[in-house]
């Protein structure tokens, strides 16, 4: 994902199409003046429908596609000739996009599985023909309905990425540097803060084959969910996330601290981010002997497990991949 390609939130305006009119029509022939109603049904509008498609990874697509309008239905006719439904337009999204009402902020629907299709604005239905109201008692209507409106509106398009461990951090923590060790993925890495503006997928590679998807969130301060650097845009991101990995360098003046101010963050952002499983990576721990770390860990959060790493020599590293695959599998 290039630096500029990557569009995870989008607004789109969505026009799905009117149904057609039902044909009010009485068959008229040489030998058969008094054929009675034969008009033909109006058309169904064209929806407009959001499909969750695996090989997308962005909203880019439709970042300059503001308008969307489906086709109207066809008027019937004569001879019971239905009118033609309006085509449908498909709209590929990455799994992990919440479809939300621009103007409540309703959330409509989350597409998560691959091949997954859901109506955004559903095209108006095509009325009945005046065949369609024949009975005994009234043989001849002479009337038809009109066709159905057509749904419209403003609809925000947010995507959450999918996958299975989320890495948490301060910026500048050794997130993106510790993606590019275990995974294929080449992020932006440089010494200073926000280095990562955006999210960053990796494959991790285990043993007989096996992988689990890791992906590098932004870094996030402490404000984050008050709007506060660039953390509020991504913890969305999070919520998709099977494990959170948290990560905080060895330099740290106070681990415990930095690790509750991170937890603090989700918690004001979504406090059932809190259920999911943790696990504390200590990174740089290069610069770390044994008695600093022994000290280190006495002063480490309860409860959650931790691994001290470096990604720059390999500490710690399958260790930490192990504990991340314990992790996820425990329910298996």
């Amino acid at each position: 994902m290039a630096d500029s390609n990557f569009i995870d939130y989008v607004k789109i305006y969505c026009k799905s199409g009117n149904g057609g009119a039902g044909s009010m029509h009485l068959r008229r022939e040489k030998y058969i003046p008094k054929g009675g109603p034969d008009g033909g049904n109006g058309g169904r509008g064209g929806h407009i429908i959001l499909k969750a498609n695996h090989q997308f990874w962005t909203l880019i697509h439709l970042k300059y596609r503001k308008h969307i309008m489906a086709e109207d239905g066809g008027a019937g006719s004569g001879q019971l000739m239905n009118g033609k439904n309006g085509s449908d337009i498909i709209l590929d999204v990455p799994m992990g996009t919440v479809a939300k009402d621009a103007e409540t902020g309703e959330v409509l629907f989350e597409l998560v599985d691959d091949g997954q299709e859901e109506i955004l604005v559903r095209g108006g239905r095509g009325g009945m023909g005046n065949n369609f109201f024949k009975s005994a008692t009234n043989q001849t209507p002479r009337y038809a309905q009109p066709g159905e409106p057509c749904e419209e509106g403003w609809f925000i398009l947010e995507l959450k990425l999918l996958a299975d461990v989320g890495l948490v951090g301060f910026p500048n923590a050794g997130k993106s540097t510790l993606l590019s060790t275990v995974s294929a993925a080449r992020p932006k890495i440089a010494d200073y803060p926000f280095t990562t503006l955006e999210p960053n997928l990796g494959i991790v590679r285990y043993y007989d084959d096996q992988s689990f998807v890791m992906a590098d969130i932004p870094g996030i301060i402490e404000g984050a969910h008050e709007g506060k650097g660039i953390g509020i845009r991504f913890l969305r991101h999070i919520e998709r996330n099977s494990i959170l990995l948290f990560m905080l360098p060895a330099d740290t003046d106070d681990i415990r601290q930095g690790y509750e101010i991170l937890l603090n963050e989700l918690r004001e952002y979504n406090p059932e981010l809190l259920v999911k499983e943790r696990v504390l990576a200590i990174t740089k721990s290069d610069m770390l002997d044994e008695k600093m770390i022994c000290e280190m860990t006495a002063q480490l959060p309860e409860g959650v497990p931790h691994v001290f790493i470096s990604s720059f020599t390999g500490q710690g590293i399958n260790e930490l991949k192990d504990m991340l695959w314990k992790a996820l599998h425990s329910e298996d």
